[in-house]
């Protein structure tokens, strides 16, 4: 299972080229209000080479389902949040700036950035006024207690949010985060700044005042590379030979977001399928397990575990054993990026 990623940006940005670009599903207008949904496979060399080894009857990559909505609109802000709305569902913002024009793109981040901290504003003071109705009358002591607390932390995210302090700036421990993970509020979810640039623009750095804003921005040609993607092979050779492109970014990229939205893989393998499966970063062994089926964490006993580098490096479980690589691991071990795990589990 993969996870939901929001392509967010003002209108005219080129969002909607970069979501063709990733998932190769052409934008539908028509969709576009409640959201159109794409699936971009994950290129993983790792589980290549985990195939080639194994020779699977199935080879299953992780995945990233990408979300493009309507274009923010910075002359009509009230209907922004609404545009926005569609996104809290997501797992984390793909933010599209516009490298095709003479904009300045560390003004277009924090103009965009204001339209989320707009967005949020609005859903939390919505539920202050709520709260405050809710205390003014007469309720059982443990309720009104509960309330008042929720009452307190949303003033404290509504103060920072009006001095420019994003909520996870503000020091939230694990019950704050429990207390306001049904808002999805927008300002806490993952991100990554992506530029969308003309062909004049491959190979330029960044912008230093927007690395300041957002140190992991990347830059891509999107729309350039859709078109060389519809050309014969030969001419698409020739014309990013007079370009100087060595290849198309698109599957780095890809990898890039992922990482960036917190998730990491480990693997399965075997005579039937080696697959990626996605996790969180920091997840343990039992999250793990239950990627891959609810029974197996709930019955959880150990994972045997080899890490992918080792595994290349002795080149099989039994030299895995023999050169002591392989582990057995209990429920609170943490997951390595390329692990290859098997879990035993009782039933």
């Amino acid at each position: 299972m993969g996870m939901k990623v929001g392509i967010a940006g003002f209108s005219g940005s080129g969002k909607s080229t970069v979501f063709q670009w990733l998932t190769g599903v052409k934008p539908d207008p028509a969709k576009m209000q409640t959201g159109q949904t794409g699936v971009a496979k994950i290129p993983d060399a790792r589980l290549d080479w985990l195939s080639a080894h194994f020779h699977p009857k199935k080879t299953t990559h992780t995945t990233i389902d990408f979300l493009d909505t309507p274009g923010l609109l910075p002359t009509e802000r009230r209907d922004n949040p609404r545009r926005l709305s569609i996104m809290r569902e997501a797992g984390g913002l793909l933010v599209v700036l516009n490298g095709f024009s003479a904009n300045q793109l560390a003004n277009e981040l924090r103009l965009f950035r204001e339209e989320l901290v707009f967005a949020d504003l609005e859903i939390v003071t919505k539920r202050i006024e709520k709260l405050d109705e809710q205390l003014r009358k007469p309720r059982p002591a443990k309720q009104k207690e509960l309330d008042q607390a929720e009452h307190d932390l949303l003033k404290r995210i509504v103060a920072g949010l009006e001095q420019g302090h994003m909520p996870n700036s503000l020091g939230l421990n694990p019950e704050d985060e429990k207390a306001i993970r049904s808002f999805q509020l927008l300002t806490l979810k993952p991100e990554l700044v992506l530029v969308n640039c003309s062909e004049e623009g491959v190979g330029r750095a960044l912008p230093a005042d927007l690395l300041a804003l957002a140190p992991s921005a990347v830059s891509a040609p999107a729309k350039l590379e859709l078109e060389l993607q519809e050309l014969s092979a030969e001419d698409r050779e020739m014309f990013m030979q007079d370009l100087g492109l060595k290849d198309f970014s698109r599957d780095a990229i890809l990898r890039t977001i992922y990482t960036a939205m917190g998730q990491m893989v480990f693997f399965t393998v075997g005579e039937d399928e080696c697959r990626a499966w996605t996790i969180p970063q920091g997840a343990d062994a039992v999250e793990g397990a239950g990627q891959i089926h609810t029974d197996l964490a709930r019955g959880f006993v150990r994972a045997e575990v080899v890490g992918y580098e080792d595994f290349v490096r002795v080149g099989s479980m039994k030299e895995a054993k023999a050169h002591g690589v392989y582990r057995l691991e209990g429920k609170t071990y943490r997951v390595n990026d390329g692990d290859i795990m098997h879990i035993l589990a009782s039933t």
